[in-house]
């Protein structure tokens, strides 16, 4: 629930904001906005939330949340308002659209709060009423740069004002402390309830996948355990290869690593050398899939670990704007440790991850542990060399430059490097396909396109200072 005009006054009316200086701006995420003021009750700060259905003003005392990179509107705020003084403090008639009008040296603007749900947000305007920018930018409505914003004219001042009393809440203090405590309970979107469930529902449900893929591979690995009956059933066939005619489908014999009766398939059309080298080829695979299973479930058991260590820091954290933070970081896991832990070479270009695997090994671990399926693959074609992956950023298109980048570490960390120039082709991961019965990190794409590469040294030499250290 949002809060309604009267509780908007009554806020204003204790918070006394008028000759408040504005010291510093934080933007933890689109929709919340947190001031930094000092004035005649010393430091405090003051939230502007345009979260649906639970749009508020008022002080915090759960403290200012920066956010995990600079945000548009916040980076405004910090060169038009900040170290400015609050000359006025309003609500307009009972429109929930509160006015500061704050002055940074010789000028003047107005900062709006509109506090309604279905269009909520922060605009700031010069003293002739054009908009320098808006928290929300909407064209339609001209809440962009250079559009005008006056709602003083459409005030409700004089009219009958709605019927509204100002809520019963729970708890000691003024109004300011008793909303505060109250939205970070119940406050929608950004109540603690709320993001708790949705850490709830978002880990629990990756911790459920996790786990479930983890009994597949511990059934892999029994089967794989127990293939040394393969080189048994190999060594039975070469024992008593005098016995077996020409066109036998299986072979009774005597199992003599038990001493019991044993019964084995033979391969009619081949030999029975054949046969045993069959089984011996079998063997052999599954030995060398048992290493690989292991190293996946380790890989798996230690996500899980760290899954389930960040759901309960997650849901012992009791400031809900930190929490809100966390959960857009997907629990607050820092890049670097990350960089620190996935094999082959990272560059970090643009806010753009590229990743280098510099042998068949580490080509295999990226892609069984490090990339998904919309991530672009990059290989040089017709040269043995590097995968080179970019990691996919939500709702962005790789960039040529990116692209270019990526392409040219192809061709540098492959066999046609010293040509000078090449083709590369490149596809998403989803259309990458295992090669049957290949060596270990051979992949066959599909719907790949080309690029030519023409080897760029000051292009490498700039990625080179983009590398991320381990």
């Amino acid at each position: 629930m949002s809060l309604n005009w009267k509780e908007i006054n009554l806020i204003l009316s204790e918070l006394d904001l008028p000759g408040s200086q504005i010291q510093q701006v934080f933007q933890s995420a689109y929709d919340v906005l947190c001031m930094r003021l000092y004035g005649k009750g010393g430091t405090r700060y003051l939230l502007i939330a345009l979260t649906p259905g639970a749009c508020r003003i008022h002080e915090t005392w759960n403290g200012a949340v920066k956010g995990d990179r600079p945000l548009r509107f916040a980076e405004f705020c910090k060169s038009r308002i900040v170290n400015g003084y609050i000359e006025e403090a309003v609500q307009l008639g009972d429109n929930r659209i509160v006015r500061l009008i704050i002055r940074q040296g010789r000028n003047r603007c107005r900062l709006y709060a509109r506090l309604w749900s279905n269009a909520a947000n922060v605009i700031v305007t010069g003293e002739d009423a054009v908009v320098l920018d808006a928290m929300r930018r909407s064209p339609r409505r001209g809440e962009i740069s250079g559009g005008r914003y006056e709602p003083e004219a459409a005030a409700d001042t004089d009219g009958e004002r709605r019927e509204y009393t100002v809520r019963e809440l729970p708890g000691e203090g003024t109004f300011n402390e008793k909303i505060d405590a109250w939205y970070a309970e119940h406050g929608g979107a950004l109540s603690l309830e709320t993001l708790r469930e949705q850490a709830r529902k978002s880990f629990g449900g990756g911790m459920a996948r996790l786990d479930a893929s983890l009994e597949r591979l511990r059934a892999k690995e029994a089967d794989y355990a127990a293939a040394d009956r393969l080189r048994k059933y190999g060594d039975i066939i070469m024992a008593n290869i005098a016995a077996i005619k020409p066109g036998d489908a299986w072979l009774e014999a005597e199992n003599f690593y038990t001493g019991e009766p044993a019964r084995i398939k033979l391969e009619t059309k081949k030999t029975a050398a054949a046969s045993a080298e069959g089984y011996y080829e079998q063997y052999r695979k599954a030995k060398h899939g048992l290493s690989d299973v292991r190293e996946e479930i380790a890989r798996g058991e230690q996500e899980l670990a760290r899954l389930g260590q960040t759901l309960e820091r997650l849901l012992a954290e009791t400031n809900p704007l930190i929490l809100h933070k966390l959960l857009k970081n997907k629990g607050g896991k820092a890049p670097a440790a990350a960089d620190r832990k996935r094999p082959g070479l990272s560059f970090r270009r643009k806010d753009w991850l590229i990743i280098v695997g510099r042998d068949a090994a580490e080509n295999d671990a990226l892609l069984r542990g490090c990339v998904k399926g919309k991530d672009l693959w990059l290989h040089a074609r017709d040269f043995p060399g590097s995968y080179v992956f970019i990691k996919q950023r939500s709702g962005k298109t790789v960039p040529l430059d990116i692209l270019l980048d990526a392409g040219n570490l192809a061709l540098f960390y492959s066999k046609g490097r010293g040509n000078g120039e090449g083709d590369v082709f490149y596809t998403p991961v989803k259309y990458l396909r295992r090669a049957k019965n290949g060596p270990k990190g051979l992949v066959i794409p599909s719907q790949e396109k080309n690029l030519h590469i023409k080897a760029d040294p000051q292009r490498l030499k700039e990625l080179e200072r983009c590398r991320v250290e381990k």
